[in-house]
């Protein structure tokens, strides 16, 4: 009789950026580490916040040590990311964000999709809430027609860091953040679409909640602004495939 030996589970990095976040960081954590096993790590790095939002961390810390926290550099939301993807250790890094909510399966459910060696980032749909976490818009992937494609997402951008996961492997080609990039999600996503294969998972494993505190938006900027983010991600994706040796558009 055959004995078909069982894939071993990839390892997981949660790349968190904390600041200010006391309301409903305990909930989203508590949320992640409930899917995690224990060779995970949910990486926190915390700018320096005026709430108790390092306490509450810090709590959390001592009664689980797969949570690891570092100092944030106290740069801005781009900045703090970066410097928890950089220090992310395991094979496959999730990005969150302080205050939405996990849905269960997710973790499992978005590892299943890097079986295929050639996938790079891994995007679910998410349920966009009010604070109270009362849904407001079912779908984010139909609300902004969220597609896959280099151009498409140059014009207009589908990609959200607190639905996405991608490899360790990426790192190489993403840090450091270029500084003139509108937002790390959408240069994470069309790198990973230049050197490999980019997935989109329909099922909704993210409660998006939306509150009069949240540092990203999903509301459209003005239109020079948008004009100038399209030509500084469209000029640094241009540098990236000459760097790569990769056919210009």
């Amino acid at each position: 009789m055959e004995v078909v030996k069982e894939m071993k589970r990839k390892s997981v990095s949660v790349a968190m950026a904390a600041y200010n976040g006391q309301q409903y960081i305990q909930q989203q954590m508590e949320s992640i580490l409930k899917q995690l096993h224990m060779d995970d790590e949910l990486l926190v790095s915390l700018d320096f916040s005026t709430d108790n939002t390092e306490y509450i961390v810090q709590k959390m810390a001592k009664k689980d040590d797969r949570i690891q926290i570092v100092h944030g550099p106290s740069l801005g939301v781009l900045k703090n990311f970066e410097n928890a993807i950089n220090l992310a250790k395991n094979e496959i890094l999730f990005l969150s964000d302080q205050d939405d909510v996990w849905l269960d399966g997710k973790v499992e459910r978005i590892l299943k999709e890097f079986e295929d060696e050639q996938v790079q980032v891994v995007m679910h749909d998410a349920a966009v809430t009010d604070e109270n976490l009362h849904i407001q818009i079912p779908s984010i992937f139909k609300e902004r027609n969220v597609k896959l494609g280099v151009k498409e997402n140059i014009l207009k951008n589908g990609y959200r860091g607190c639905c996405m996961a991608f490899r360790q492997s990426l790192k190489d080609d993403i840090l450091p953040f270029p500084k003139a990039i509108p937002m790390h999600d959408q240069w994470i996503g069309l790198v990973g679409e230049l050197t490999g294969k980019n997935v989109l998972v329909p099922e909704v494993y993210l409660l998006y909640r939306r509150h009069s505190k949240n540092e990203t938006d999903l509301k459209h900027a003005g239109i020079l602004q948008m004009l100038r983010w399209r030509k500084d991600i469209y000029t640094e994706i241009e540098k990236f495939k000459k760097k790569k040796g990769l056919k210009s558009s």
